[in-house]
């Protein structure tokens, strides 16, 4: 096993905090289903549910696994909200990523049950919505412009140009999943029916990028080799590595 570039406890433990992020971000969709699946199998029915996948990811709070889908979020937007980086800009950016990721935890989307919906029930799946693509936006944001600034201490390395290049490719597949993502929703709402089994897939792409690029930023892919590094024991959360 390559040695780790620093010894510091404290840089461990976040390097480690954000591989934790990326893994929940990465199989959050998945272990969604395979979760609803497995309740409905073990339930009184013992069949499998229907539909097999539900629309969207979001539609997961209507099902058995509200819990996990809540706790998840939650603790993708404790991790944002803690998050500090070289300035004041990365740190807000953290806040505000963190506040949105909450929203979307805590404002359901519309419920895929339900044959209409209460003027309350619209407006808050209005603002789920919201939340949503913003939160992918500034986490698209996040991985194109703040995961890509270096160290003004450390030399750019190879690895580092590489593991800019996958922020790079995370960041613009979350827009496209975004874009994606609001226009399939509007979509569902002006033609008043649900919205398209393709949205799960475009939420679970954006999720498996955004998890893709934490799990890189915590070292997990493209570890720069001890040689390439000059260790500082200061802060050194969300521009870098």
């Amino acid at each position: 096993m390559q040695p780790r570039p620093t010894s510091n406890p404290i840089v461990l433990s976040y390097y480690t905090m954000q591989r934790a992020v990326g893994i929940i971000a990465l199989t959050l969709p998945f272990t969604l289903a395979l979760g609803a699946m497995l309740a409905s199998l073990i339930g009184p029915g013992h069949h499998l549910p229907h539909p097999l996948l539900q629309h969207s990811v979001s539609d997961y709070y209507y099902t058995p696994m509200r819990n996990y889908y809540v706790c998840s979020l939650c603790a993708i937007a404790a991790f944002l909200v803690s998050s500090r980086g070289y300035d004041l800009h990365d740190e807000v950016t953290g806040y505000i990523a963190g506040f949105l990721a909450f929203g979307v935890a805590f404002f359901p989307s519309f419920n895929p049950y339900a044959t209409r919906f209460t003027q309350q029930e619209f407006a808050v799946g209005v603002v789920h919505t919201v939340f949503a693509a913003l939160m992918f936006l500034i986490l698209a944001y996040i991985c194109l412009f703040l995961f890509r600034r270096s160290s003004p201490e450390r030399p750019k390395t190879h690895r580092k140009r590489d593991r800019n290049r996958i922020y790079g490719a995370c960041g613009l597949i979350m827009v496209a999943c975004m874009i994606l993502l609001v226009t399939f929703t509007v979509r569902s709402v002006i033609e008043r029916r649900h919205t398209s089994h393709w949205l799960f897939w475009c939420e679970a792409l954006a999720l498996a990028a955004f998890g893709v690029a934490w799990l890189t930023k915590g070292e997990g892919f493209l570890r720069d080799k001890p040689h390439n590094h000059n260790p500082t024991p200061g802060r050194q959360l969300v521009a870098a590595p």
